[in-house]
This record gives C-alpha cells, structure tokens and sequence, in this order.
C-alpha cells in the first residue's frame, strides 16, 4: 500500500498546507537531488522509481524547478529516508496518512516509532 508524500521548500515553518504562505516557498530541483541520493534509481520516461532496503519512492521527474514536489511511498522505511533527506536540505514534508505536517525532528510524533531504528541501520552500514 502506498501513501502520498509533498515535499516543501520554504522560509516559514508550515503548520498547516491551508494556511501555507506561498511568498515563502522556494524554488528547488526536488528531481534532481532525489535522483543524485539515491544509488538505485529505476527510469522510463520521466517515471522515476527509488529502491531502497524495504522501500520503494515513486515520483516523475521535473526539469523545472518547483517548491513543492509529490511522491508516493511503498513501505515504511521510505518516509525515514525522506526525513533525513529533507533534513539536509531544510524540506518540510506533508504527509498525507497523517494528513499533517511530519515533525522532522521528533518522528515518533508522527507515530514513526521505527524511525531511530532506521537511522542506526543505515549509520551501521556506512
């Protein structure tokens, strides 16, 4: 089962997507840099398909740069790895399973209780 994810690149901490202030948000190649973090990527057209350790990220690629860019997420994990992407390069993401805002630094909020686990698996097989 798959879930919708928005990615945001803006000034203002957004609370909520409705009262989102859309003179903060900030054009970005979201395409790009998910398409460079990311070792297996598969390609047709414009389709894009991340392959992750139990998790898949769908999404099309975009030659223009955006502020804020869709994707859907196959399996838990998937939302982990964006969580650390986003917090590189200052994202917010909007999750639609939750239908709200993703606490970035505190996951388990957001009832992502695997999250530390993640991070400790991917820190382990560095």
């Amino acid at each position: 089962m798959s879930w919708d994810i928005v990615l945001f690149n803006s000034k203002q901490k957004i609370e909520s997507v409705a009262e989102l202030d859309e003179n903060q948000l900030e054009l970005t190649d979201f395409s790009g840099i998910l398409e460079n973090s990311f070792d297996r990527i598969k390609k047709d057209d414009n389709h894009r398909e991340i392959i992750g350790t139990d998790f898949t990220i769908d999404f099309f690629a975009d030659n223009e740069h955006s502020s804020n860019f869709m994707l859907s997420l196959y399996g838990e994990n998937g939302i982990y790895a964006l969580i650390e992407l986003a917090k590189k390069h200052n994202w917010q993401i909007y999750d639609s399973g939750i239908d709200g805002m993703v606490d970035l630094e505190n996951p388990e909020k957001n009832r992502f209780d695997n999250h530390r686990k993640y991070v400790e698996q991917i820190l382990k097989n560095k």
